[in-house]
């Protein structure tokens, strides 16, 4: 049975194709761009391409995309071609196939904002339930393919998953102000409480997800790391993040301080991955805990795929202001 992979010269789509080929698995790779990954070279807006790419496929992971850091280099009418139309080209294309299961990469990006609390508000406890507000072009094209998905389920009856992943890129945070607080590594770390996977983990999710999509029939599930707080936290995480660390990992902020890292001062969101742990029986195994383990063991807390696919960046050029220009 052969799984399609889109995107496969991607963050996401190599280390599926790294996985898959890993446990001899029939994968097909397709990617824009060369790459030892992609099989075959092409655009997922042509209907010929994806028609041919399809043949003999029963599992689509849909994972190419044009991403928040395109936002200030691309058009929008390129945005609405591969996001939407792209997405719309392959779902008609897997059900004239017979896909059995089609899994889609979203993102939290879709929530915009509603991620960001006003001042004086507890931190935003993000669920499925969440009503998206999008901010740019790019929350709006990946929450429209999402209805795509959805619409194709109620009417084609194509088993689709969707993940609403949340970081898992290796590079720098686009906003500069978070830029100067900490460090790389230490930034990232931070991210694992609250809105951050590592790719190892977001891997499993979607080979999960393809198995599980039959069963599910349409679902849409948050793909990040375990958070360790609860609702009860939300007010203290929006005033002072490093007391509640404080009661939670008491041995934090000596292995920080040994780093010479800072634990982060406040929080405004929390994801909560329990539906995709209940329902996809998915065990994610990067958390800040394992952070922790990993700075009492002298060693890096990102995964050894993590560390095999690398920083892959998203344009050929490089900027003065950052690593990529986003336009907010």
């Amino acid at each position: 049975m052969t799984i399609l992979i889109t995107g496969s010269a991607g963050h996401l789509g190599e280390a599926l194709m790294r996985k898959l080929r890993a446990t001899s698995q029939d994968a097909r790779g397709i990617d824009i761009t060369p790459s030892a990954f992609t099989d075959r070279t092409g655009t997922i807006t042509d209907r010929a391409f994806v028609r041919d790419c399809m043949k003999g496929v029963r599992t689509v992971i849909h994972a190419a995309t044009l991403h928040k850091p395109h936002v200030a280099t691309h058009s929008l009418q390129a945005f609405v071609d591969t996001n939407i139309t792209g997405t719309l080209v392959l779902l008609e294309e897997a059900v004239a196939a017979g896909v059995e299961s089609f899994v889609f990469t979203s993102t939290t990006s879709t929530f915009g904002s509603a991620l960001t609390p006003a001042e004086g508000v507890p931190a935003a406890w993000i669920t499925e339930d969440v009503v998206p507000v999008p901010k740019n072009i790019y929350g709006v094209t990946k929450t429209s393919a999402e209805s795509l998905c959805e619409l194709f389920h109620r009417r084609q009856g194509l088993p689709v998953v969707v993940l609403k992943t949340s970081r898992f890129f290796p590079e720098e945070d686009d906003d500069a102000a978070a830029r100067s607080l900490h460090s790389l590594d230490n930034a990232q770390a931070n991210e694992l409480l609250h809105r951050r996977a590592d790719i190892e983990d977001v891997v499993q999710a979607h080979l999960l997800a393809a198995r599980r999509a039959p069963a599910v029939g349409f679902g849409r599930y948050i793909v990040s790391a375990t958070t360790p707080f609860t609702r009860e936290d939300l007010t203290m995480l929006r005033e002072d993040a490093a007391a509640v660390l404080q009661r939670l990992f008491p041995e934090a902020e000596a292995l920080y301080a040994a780093r010479g890292w800072a634990l982060p001062r406040r929080l405004d969101r929390v994801y909560v991955n329990e539906l995709a742990r209940r329902e996809l029986g998915w065990k994610p195994q990067h958390d800040f805990a394992h952070v922790l383990r990993c700075l009492r063991e002298c060693r890096d807390f990102r995964s050894q795929l993590a560390r095999d696919v690398g920083s892959k960046g998203y344009h050929a050029q490089t900027f003065d202001q950052g690593p990529y220009p986003v336009v907010m």
